[in-house]
């Protein structure tokens, strides 16, 4: 069973920067789409970044300039490099990762934006 372990959250001021990395127990990335999802406080879970098998990535409006995802192959880990932090970004942020007949999630890291 593949496993997802996310690391790199915790407290920041707002304008601040966070990496997120997952690393995955197995070399995954040419067979699952890789992503990050976010839920803050009384919100659904939500896509903020996907980057595909063949690699190429896309990040949601609401993030775009601000949020960038990247995965380093041979380290089976992913990034989401996040600068400029707001309050609204403040949520556990999830790593994703999907195929037709699997869905694997991490167990989550704590993002704060606050001063």
């Amino acid at each position: 069973q593949v496993q997802l372990v996310e690391s790199g959250g915790g407290l920041v001021q707002p304008g601040g920067s966070l990496r997120l990395s997952c690393v995955a127990s197995e070399n995954i990335f040419s067979i699952y789409g890789m992503g990050w999802y976010r839920q803050g406080p009384g919100k659904e879970r939500e896509v903020v970044a996907t980057i595909a098998r063949e690699g190429t990535a896309s990040v949601e409006d609401s993030v775009k300039g601000r949020f960038s995802i990247s995965r380093d192959n041979a380290k089976n880990t992913m990034y989401l490099q996040m600068n400029n932090l707001k309050p609204e970004d403040t949520a556990v942020y999830y790593c994703n990762a999907a195929k037709w007949d699997a869905i694997i999630w991490g167990q989550g890291t704590q993002v704060t934006v606050s001063s």
